[in-house]
């Protein structure tokens, strides 16, 4: 019958979500909680560019927000 196939559906329903939730679990234990930004046009690259220069430690998710701005 037709609901036969749901197992086998499940299966590969979770085989295709492990990698990219794993990806981003990866991704925010190596950057201190918070996950791996993606720059995908120039405006959010010059958005990490300015974190990494406030932080100051180099790190665009080291961030400590507008009390760190001179």
């Amino acid at each position: 019958m037709w609901y036969e196939i749901l197992p086998s559906f499940a299966i590969m329903t979770v085989c295709m979500i492990i990698p990219g939730v794993a990806t981003a679990q990866i991704h925010k234990f190596t950057n201190g909680g918070k996950e791996k930004r993606i720059v995908r046009v120039p405006w959010q690259w010059y958005m990490t560019e300015r974190d990494k220069r406030v932080s100051g430690t180099g790190n665009y998710h080291d961030s400590k927000g507008l009390e760190n701005i001179h």
